[in-house]
């Protein structure tokens, strides 16, 4: 991504690219469209970002960027192991995840997410992986939990997991509560005995 949080500008392009894929979907969303709402000329976007898709593509790695260190930062708080678990999942899924879910347009945005941004999709969640693996391999050397598993592999199946339910509930209550459930259930049998 092209430092959008030190240029207002970007930080603003993308604010408004946003709001218009919310708005009217990827494909109906044009660069005018995004351009206006940025307050730039169509021009002045130009020289930011060159098409649509390397707008969107930013946006999928300032998500990843934000919920990496809001996983991070949510799982160094005390709580039991399923209180933890359900702050990180509900940090990663962010206020991202909820205007996508209450958007007519979300599921078509998670699908130009897969086609669009795929290999900052891959790098997003082997970051999220390594931020999971490394909260789990603390947590067992410290004797709260047990794994049956490696930190690594049950961090990619907490994620997997996630990301199923991000794909297949296009409600964002249903999400919450089936999250939220995930988290209840698996630090249930995370936790040691």
């Amino acid at each position: 991504m092209k430092g959008s949080a030190s240029d207002p500008r970007r930080e603003a392009i993308l604010q408004a690219a946003w709001q218009a894929f919310a708005a009217y979907g990827y494909r109906k969303t044009s660069m005018d469209d995004i351009a206006r709402g940025a307050g730039v000329s169509r021009p002045a976007l130009y020289l930011h970002y060159r098409n649509k898709d390397d707008i969107f593509r930013s946006l999928a790695q300032q998500y990843y960027d934000r919920a990496a260190e809001a996983v991070d930062l949510a799982l160094q708080a005390d709580g039991s192991v399923p209180e933890v678990l359900a702050a990180a999942f509900a940090a990663q899924g962010g206020a991202l995840m909820q205007a996508m879910l209450t958007s007519p347009h979300g599921i078509e945005l998670l699908d130009a997410g897969n086609a669009t941004a795929a290999d900052i999709t891959a790098a997003g969640e082997a970051r999220l992986v390594e931020v999971y693996a490394g909260w789990l391999a603390g947590q067992a050397a410290a004797g709260r939990i047990a794994l049956a598993e490696s930190p690594t592999e049950v961090a990619a199946t907490l994620t997997a997991a996630l990301k199923g339910i991000k794909s297949a509930v296009p409600e964002y209550d249903a999400y919450t509560r089936r999250v939220a459930q995930l988290a209840t259930l698996l630090g249930a049998g995370l936790a040691a005995g």
